[in-house]
């Protein structure tokens, strides 16, 4: 594969209660464990949030693209991703992604077919695919 871009950022501190910072320093966030994992919570991200925005932006840029080549027009449309993490049964943990799709003005098939190839063409779900439970919906 070529690599057009490559994004670097760097973690330190305690791990999910340390910093995250991009090589650019675009991104420079502290982070927080999540209350429901047992940590203080607050106004802080965490790495599960970082993934689904990443994840978020990416699918629907991938929608867009099937969307445009297939000369479809997309209007107001909104993509969520949730992404919930939770033991895997060896001893480690997992990741599972539920993607949520407002795709205003089109007919249930057009945008269930627009959702299955634009799953092929994102980075992210490539990246998931077979290791990450990944679940889409139409809102």
């Amino acid at each position: 594969m070529q690599v057009l871009y490559t994004a670097s950022a760097t973690a330190t501190g305690d791990g999910r209660s340390g910093h995250v910072r991009s090589s650019d320093g675009v991104l420079d966030h502290s982070l927080a464990v999540p209350k429901e994992l047992g940590g203080p919570g607050g106004e802080l991200t965490n790495p599960e949030q970082l993934f689904a925005a990443g994840y978020a932006a990416c699918f629907h840029s991938a929608l867009k693209t099937v969307a445009r080549t297939q000369k479809i027009t997309l209007n107001d449309t909104a993509i969520t991703v949730d992404v919930g993490i939770g033991p895997n049964g060896n001893g480690g943990y997992g990741l599972t992604a539920t993607i949520e799709a407002e795709l205003p003005g089109l007919d249930e098939a057009t945008a269930t077919d627009l959702l299955a190839k634009a799953h092929q063409v994102c980075p992210y779900s490539n990246a998931t695919r077979g290791n990450v439970e990944v679940t889409i919906t139409l809102a």
